[in-house]
C-alpha cells in the first residue's frame, strides 16, 4: 500500500467518530493547542447544539471522559495530535496540517456539522 493510501486510510479512520471530527475541525481552525475543557465545550456546542453553560453536567462529564480515555488517545496514536493527559492539553501536529486536503471535504460533507468549526 502506498504512503498516500495509508495516510488517506488513517484520516478516514480518525473521522469515523463525530467527536473526533469535531476535535480535528476545531484544531485545524484554531491552529493552536487546546485544553480538554475547550474541546469538551466544542463537542457540546457542535454536537448537541447547546451552549456549554446550559449543558447538563452528566453530558459534559460523558463527553470529557470519552475524549480523555478514547478519542484523544486515538488521534495521538495516529499522529494527528500530541496529547498530554496529565496537563490535559492537545496540540495539533504537522501531520494534521498535511492531512488538511483530505480532512476538509470529510468535515464539509458531514451534514450535522457547521463549518468552520470554531470555539
Amino acid at each position: 500500500m502506498s504512503e498516500n493510501a495509508t495516510a488517506f486510510d488513517s484520516v478516514l479512520e480518525a473521522c469515523q467518530d463525530q467527536h473526533r471530527r469535531i476535535v480535528l475541525g476545531v484544531l485545524t481552525e484554531e491552529r493552536r493547542s487546546l485544553t480538554l475543557n475547550e474541546l469538551t465545550e466544542a463537542v457540546v456546542t457542535h454536537n448537541h447544539r447547546t451552549p456549554p453553560a446550559e449543558a447538563p453536567e452528566d453530558v459534559l462529564r460523558e463527553i470529557r471522559l470519552s475524549l480523555y480515555h478514547v478519542h484523544l488517545r486515538k488521534l495521538d496514536a495516529e499522529g494527528f495530535v500530541n496529547y498530554d493527559p496529565v496537563r490535559q492539553l492537545v496540540e495539533p501536529t504537522d501531520r494534521l496540517a498535511q492531512a488538511q486536503s483530505t480532512l476538509s471535504p470529510i468535515l464539509a460533507a458531514d451534514p450535522s456539522l457547521e463549518t468552520p468549526l470554531e470555539l
